[in-house]
């Protein structure tokens, strides 16, 4: 019996300290996480300049590096300052791309393009949030042009993903390996040179204009990469597999990079050797496949639509078939269609996988509003067995995703963190989950993160801005942190949906 007290004892005393830490962490780390003039009253009407205000800011919470002067989400600090020394390389910057502290390449690229096509496409109706969303891309394109300044050698890695996961620890304290994995000639990665590619291409865009030096470092680095890709074929998830497996394995292969990379090289330079090259290789790079599913792994989908801007806008005839891969892309998404292939939940969500469902969501929302834009523009619509669907209707389906998202659901509740009156509090984050340095600036060792991970209190630091994985196919949301399905934001996540919300935020402006 007195062992059984004093164990009790233990755990009580345990939880009052977890808790001690939780609220002063709450006070101290979060006095400064957003300007207090940014309220949303209710889900009636959404504030979608709110929303994309936090949706641009989230990045800031995944900076790795030392962190610059203006640094917005506060608790956040300096962390791996040495990155990349393991192999005599700077490798210092770029983004964690989850809830844990390892940069992986290939969704640090794919989220750099997705941030990049956003304000390529609605950056214009970004008003004061431009400078920002084109600083959270610099903050990824300064350091893939360190991880790519070798010649036929990409960094595409830092972190062993293993021992990091074995540990919960704040970035700031990180004591796990910094491996450093690249692919090379010897050991290609075909999926995550082009992804980096098209990053870089993307990113020249943004460029162009306010920093043109800058842009054509960006694009001359592109093609160099690309060249390198294309060369040295093979799949990074064959060569690397212990440590990119299974985070981030490359399922769908590196056909569909070569043709994405290759879209946006198209894109960048005018240059008409990327035109040829998309026609001789578009069919056999799965230019026609009949999948329907866009994000960090599969980029088809995305090539399909940003080709079809070609032929639509720009009048590129060469590419003209892409206007038909894109329809029955979009097709597959139309309730009622003879070829929609898409499940909703019961509540109306799209729904596509167990794990991080949300990428799903706001990466087709980015794709139908986006199509709709160059539909618009060229006076066309899509014929879909007969059922002929405007743009309006594919702005109407992305619209009601991002409501959803946003708090419009069976739990009314906002998969963004820090939007609106009820968001997840325990997501599966671990600078979010443990005390910031102000609040506890000794070291939490790699095991002790645990009691706070395990704890049902809610997260002591508010990553405004975050996106979980979302509900389940039954709109159920448990609001657990151990469950990294549902509960880990991630910057691919948020990234389609800043270009999303930029459009909204125009076209629906909040009626205060």
């Amino acid at each position: 019996m007195t062992n059984y007290v004093s164990s009790a004892s233990l755990v009580v005393t345990t939880a009052l300290v977890l808790l001690s830490f939780f609220s002063t962490s709450l006070l101290l780390c979060n006095a400064a996480a957003y300007p207090p003039h940014h309220r949303h009253p209710s889900f009636a009407s959404h504030n979608y300049r709110d929303a994309l205000f936090k949706s641009i800011l989230f990045f800031e919470g995944q900076r790795s590096g030392k962190l610059p002067p203006n640094q917005r989400i506060t608790w956040r600090k300096d962390s791996g300052l040495s990155d990349g020394s393991a192999m005599h390389v700077d490798l210092v910057g770029g983004y964690y791309d989850a809830g844990d502290n390892v940069k992986f390449g290939l969704p640090m690229a794919f989220t750099t393009t997705m941030l990049s096509w956003s304000v390529i496409e609605f950056g214009g109706l970004m008003k004061g949030e431009l400078q920002n969303a084109k600083e959270a891309i610099r903050w990824a394109t300064d350091y893939l042009l360190k991880a790519t300044a070798h010649p036929d050698t990409i960094y595409v890695q830092v972190g062993d993903a293993n021992r990091d996961h074995a540990c919960w620890e704040r970035p700031e304290d990180m004591d796990t390996p910094r491996s450093v994995f690249k692919v090379d000639k010897n050991t290609p990665g075909t999926e995550v040179a082009a992804e980096t590619a098209a990053a870089l291409a993307a990113a020249s865009l943004v460029f162009r204009r306010s920093d043109p030096t800058y842009s054509k470092t960006l694009v001359k680095r592109a093609i160099s990469v690309f060249a390198f890709a294309d060369k040295y074929r093979g799949s990074y998830s064959n060569g690397l597999r212990p440590f990119v497996c299974p985070f981030y394995c490359s399922f769908s292969g590196y056909q569909d990079e070569l043709l994405w990379g290759s879209a946006w090289l198209h894109k960048a330079t005018k240059n008409p050797t990327y035109l040829h090259y998309i026609q001789v290789n578009g069919q056999t790079l799965g230019a026609d496949e009949a999948d329907n599913t866009f994000g960090w792994d599969n980029k088809h989908v995305g090539a399909r639509i940003l080709l079809s801007k070609a032929f639509l806008v720009q009048k590129v005839q060469p590419l003209h078939d892409y206007k038909g891969h894109a329809d029955n892309y979009i097709c597959s998404l139309i309730p009622g269609t003879p070829f929609s292939q898409t499940q909703y939940t019961p509540g109306g969500l799209l729904f596509k996988m167990s794990d991080s469902n949300m990428q799903y969501v706001t990466s087709t929302s980015f794709l139908l509003l986006a199509y709709a834009k160059y539909l618009t523009q060229a006076h066309a619509a899509v014929n879909c067995a007969g059922t002929i669907v405007t743009p309006r209707r594919l702005r109407t389906i992305a619209k009601k995703q991002v409501d959803y998202l946003l708090g419009d659901n069976p739990l009314k509740i906002s998969y963004m963190v820090g939007y609106g009156p009820r968001y997840p509090t325990r997501i599966h984050h671990r600078g979010s989950s443990l005390p910031c340095l102000a609040a506890h600036p000794a070291k939490i060792q790699c095991s002790s993160g645990f009691n706070f991970m395990n704890s049902q209190s809610p997260n002591p630091n508010i990553l405004v801005g975050a996106i979980v994985g979302g509900p389940d196919q039954h709109d159920r949301f448990p609001d657990q942190r151990s469950d990294y399905e549902q509960s880990e934001p991630a910057t691919y996540i948020n990234a389609p949906l800043v270009g999303a919300l930029a459009y909204l935020a125009h076209s629906f402006p909040q009626q205060l």
